[in-house]
């Protein structure tokens, strides 16, 4: 989801450079021999080549030692990386396919809508969209009043029900040193503090919310939630544990749409999308 808040720039303090690390003298000396060797018109092609291959891999050492002083990173900003890695505005071929693929998306989700009846409800893209998508669509079927159908709302539902249901969510939420973060090797779990730190982030900041949340509302408000999409399955299905007291929410879910990121739009009947 797009999370481009509007808002008065903040003044960024301006940090010094940091030094690169001091190389060991020995490495040098080593590394000056080594390219000597290299440069030297006398030296047998064998010795060139084992210095090349010397040099190679002190160079591999050297970019293994800068990954491992790197801090882990998350699931989720993997994920961005990647994406951004694979978008190049520069590369017309990765822009038009791009294109084909929002373009794609777009028409397989409006597809869906017209089979359903409903029509996407626009959802401004500030980092809540999930929980403003999820609050329209409550006041609809009359499970909030207007004045309450607000993200904030929601988020704070969705953050209490998971907080207060551990065990319903904590084998879903792995931690940053689990196995999700990066260079791990076990599926180490969250501890009891960074699962509250979790919650509180859910309630009180516009970090996204995905298919956690979304099962966190479904059994707090007790009524489905359909999520529709371009991918397969075409309508991912959220349903309460007990008897469901009114008929799904029906939000829209695009991976495209919005430049690189994920968002969710309302889908309202057609009688009253506009």
């Amino acid at each position: 989801m797009a999370n481009k808040k509007k808002g008065k720039l903040q003044k960024i303090p301006v940090r010094s450079p940091t030094p690169p690390p001091i190389a060991d003298d020995d490495d040098n000396d080593l590394m000056n021999q080594l390219l000597e060797q290299l440069d030297s018109r006398e030296a047998p092609p064998a010795v060139q080549a084992e210095s090349a291959a010397m040099l190679n891999e002190m160079d591999l050492n050297e970019q293994a030692e800068k990954l491992e002083s790197q801090p882990k990173m998350s699931a989720k900003d993997r994920k961005a990386a990647a994406l951004a890695e694979s978008y190049s505005p520069d590369d017309p071929v990765a822009q038009a396919r791009l294109e084909k693929e929002a373009k794609d998306e777009e028409e397989a989700i409006t597809r869906i809508c017209n089979k359903l009846g409903v029509a996407m409800y626009e959802i401004n893209p500030d980092g809540h969209c999930l929980f403003s998508a999820i609050a329209d669509q409550l006041a609809l079927l009359g499970l909030l009043p207007p004045e309450q159908a607000r993200y904030e709302v929601v988020r704070a539902a969705a953050a209490n029900y998971i907080y207060t249901h551990p065990d319903d969510f904590l084998p879903f939420l792995p931690s940053s040193e689990g196995e999700d973060g990066y260079g791990a090797g076990s599926a180490g779990l969250m501890t009891p503090l960074q699962f509250e730190q979790y919650c509180k982030s859910i309630q009180n900041t516009a970090v996204w919310g995905g298919e956690p949340e979304i099962l966190a509302l479904s059994r707090a408000f007790n009524v489905p939630i359909h999520v529709i999409q371009g991918g397969q399955p075409e309508i991912v299905v959220h349903n309460p544990s007990e008897h469901p007291i009114a008929p799904p929410l029906l939000i829209s879910f695009h991976r495209l749409m919005y430049g690189l990121g994920e968002h969710y739009n309302s889908l309202r009947p057609v009688r009253v999308a506009t």
